[in-house]
């Protein structure tokens, strides 16, 4: 298993994959401490979240540029990313407790309650693009509740995978409460289906999640899938275009537009296509990519150079199919690492892969609307369901609106983005089941009822 630096193509480090007796071991471990940790006060669990926050907070630079090296991330986004986990971490150490506790219900028994008792073991299937964040939103509530974590992380970033174990481990958590396993992705139905595991979640591709679920499905263990996303960025006529523009520009640009709430399709009122175009043309531009441990930077490079490819062959089908490109679409293959332009397609129709697929990379794709209700079908022609925005003067028909569009969350006038507050996740085939908020506390979860006479 090789971490391949993408800004120049060279390996930083290879390392041995976990064999089955690793595997077996780790997961009774696990199971074992699980034992101790679900009874351990919620108090003490909460100050060691807090003691969390404090490590990350102190190896955040090293940490960021960890990131850089192996996916790509630019230095000054990953040490915003660390912090965004540490402040996950204090979230759920201040307010979980209070989600946690048991619940009064009044009913026809003299006394009747929900109590809300942790699982066990649950498997994390995490992505490369937010190496310690996915990781982190998961981990953070589960500890909190008693679960304990198994990590298989992607294997491009295998360095961060163990730098969070021994962050837990630093931070004072008991060895086990959180493992990481460096397997491959052949391995995975094999954990999922060992007794030990309760549950699992993943955050990645439609595919893999389809594959999680069905084995999930098999052995009756819920799971949670973040997956995959098409967002689409409604700029009406009323909008401050330009504003809608640089926020738009930011959410497709933001990690290498590597990100599943990216925003991907920009459906505009044909009213005001041309000045939206303008706009984005002129911010693009201004984005300076490069290597991303150079602060200068605001984009690196994609984290693979067969990502890179896919995403050029969507880009060339689409302009096949009809698209065509405003600014970028060319790649330099004769340069190492795995880089590719700032692109904007316009004249971008249903059909293309650039309206009907994830493009995963820094790609906008303007779309023409007739109205706003054209737009809102427009928005909704799609197979993903994760995030949407809406850019509009107009506040109440922004409301208004919000509620036609299909997705797990709606941004008005700004970009879509997850918080630790907010419950985050999709519909249609970005999945189903929630992270982050109480919601995300208490879905890996037995939700008891419990009645006395």
């Amino acid at each position: 298993m090789n971490s391949t630096n993408p800004h120049n193509g060279q390996v930083i480090r290879s390392y041995t994959a976990h064999n089955g007796q690793y595997i077996e071991e780790t997961l009774k471990a696990a199971q074992n401490r699980f034992e101790t940790w679900k009874d351990v006060p919620v108090a003490e669990k909460s100050k060691l979240l807090h003691a969390m926050a404090q490590q990350l907070r102190r190896n955040k630079h090293e940490l960021a540029l960890l990131m850089a090296d192996e996916m790509g991330k630019p230095v000054a986004e990953g040490e915003g990313e660390i912090e965004k986990c540490a402040t996950a971490c204090e979230y759920y150490a201040d307010e979980g407790p209070q989600y946690l506790s048991p619940e009064i219900v009044k009913t026809d028994a003299s006394k009747s309650w929900i109590s809300y008792e942790p699982l066990g073991p649950v498997l994390a299937v995490m992505p490369w693009n937010f190496p310690f964040w996915q990781v982190i939103r998961f981990a953070a509530p589960n500890l909190l509740a008693g679960n304990v974590g198994i990590l298989k992380h992607a294997s491009n970033v295998s360095g961060c995978s163990l730098a969070i174990e021994s962050l837990f481990l630093q931070a004072g958590f008991p060895k086990h409460v959180f493992s990481s396993l460096l397997v491959s992705g052949k391995d995975v139905e094999a954990i999922i289906a060992h007794p030990v595991i309760k549950a699992v979640t993943i955050t990645g591709s439609t595919p893999a999640g389809k594959s999680v679920a069905s084995t999930a499905g098999k052995y009756l263990k819920k799971c949670v899938l973040e997956l995959g996303g098409s967002d689409a960025y409604v700029v009406l006529a009323d909008a401050d275009i330009k504003k809608a523009a640089q926020i738009c520009t930011q959410s497709r640009l933001l990690n290498g537009g590597q990100s599943c709430i990216a925003a991907k399709r920009f459906i505009v009122d044909k009213k005001v296509r041309k000045e939206f175009e303008h706009e984005m043309l002129e911010a693009f531009k201004k984005v300076k990519w490069g290597d991303p441990r150079d602060p200068q930077n605001t984009m690196g490079p994609q984290a693979r150079v067969d990502l890179r490819d896919q995403l050029h062959e969507q880009v060339l089908k689409s302009v096949k199919l009809g698209a065509e490109i405003l600014f970028g679409g060319t790649v330099d293959t004769k340069s190492p690492g795995a880089y590719y332009p700032p692109t904007i397609l316009t004249q971008v129709k249903p059909g293309l892969p650039a309206f009907d697929e994830e493009l995963f990379g820094p790609v906008a794709a303007i779309i023409e609307a007739e109205d706003e209700n054209d737009a809102i079908r427009l928005a909704n022609q799609s197979v993903f369901g994760l995030g949407a925005a809406l850019f509009t003067k107009d506040i109440s028909k922004a409301e208004r609106l919000a509620s036609q569009v299909q997705a797990g969350s709606v941004f008005i006038n700004a970009l879509v983005k997850s918080d630790a507050r907010l419950p985050f996740g999709g519909i249609k085939e970005s999945g189903h089941g929630r992270e982050l908020s109480y919601y995300g506390l208490r879905e890996f979860l037995n939700i008891k009822t419990i009645y006395r006479a």
